[in-house]
């Protein structure tokens, strides 16, 4: 048991110590290889080491890129980009990576930032017809955008105007029924108010009429009872 644990040690000193001798390049064609291969998250992991041993490879942080976008992380795709090409020198390198930070752009439907990389990496390499139809293409998306927002500003602003003019014709309709129901309650009044005047007027009447009564009954007493002492 003893020797085996010994024999797997030795065997693990020398496997490190064949790992600590590869270089950079050594890790970005491993990293390439698997990337060939679609195993992006262990080329990813070769891409770093990389970048361990020289910090300042813009062929390895491109390659990261890469990877890290083909494994849809494309906001740290799109910063190591943006990191890449600070340092790069490269004129055909830049192009490529101002492509790609333009394609990940388009895919966010960011168009006229997409169109600025474009036209930054034809500036490096005009003969790019790849990036020129992306470009194009990119161009009549933004201005399909552009178009399908100014229509659905306009559909909006007819929209509000439509809710608007419906809110004021619920407050005339609310007016108009506040100001009939005023009218109502004031003729229910005057109604009241004329039906105590009639019967205040026709209490009047009677009572005048009674009075009359009275007076041509004293009258006629008085006319008879005179007739009766002449008779007399």
């Amino acid at each position: 048991m003893l020797q085996k644990i010994y024999i797997l040690f030795f065997m693990l000193c020398i496997s490190g110590g064949c790992f600590a001798q590869k270089s950079y390049r050594d890790y970005i064609r491993s990293g390439n290889k698997l990337y060939n291969d679609s195993v992006f998250v262990k080329a990813e992991v070769d891409y770093r080491k990389a970048l361990e041993k020289n910090p300042q490879s813009t062929d390895a942080m491109f390659n990261l890129a890469n990877s890290l976008l083909m494994q849809q992380k494309a906001k740290e795709a799109m910063e190591m980009y943006q990191s890449t090409a600070k340092i790069e020198k490269d004129k055909g390198k830049l192009a490529q990576i101002y492509h790609n930070m333009g394609v990940i752009l388009q895919t966010s439907k960011k168009y006229p930032e997409c169109i600025e990389m474009y036209k930054e990496s034809l500036k490096r390499n005009p003969k790019d017809n790849e990036t020129r139809y992306n470009l194009a293409l990119a161009q009549k998306m933004l201005k399909d955008q552009q178009q399908q927002q100014n229509k659905d500003k306009k559909d909006q602003k007819k929209q509000d105007q439509k809710d608007d003019k419906k809110d004021q014709n619920k407050k005339d309709q609310n007016k108009d029924k506040n100001q009939n129901q005023n009218n109502n309650n004031k003729q229910q009044q005057n109604k009241s108010q004329m039906s105590k005047e009639n019967a205040e007027q026709l209490l009047n009447a009677v009572t005048q009429d009674e009075k009359d009564i009275q007076d041509k009954v004293k009258k006629q007493i008085q006319i008879q009872g005179k007739k009766l002492d002449k008779d007399w």
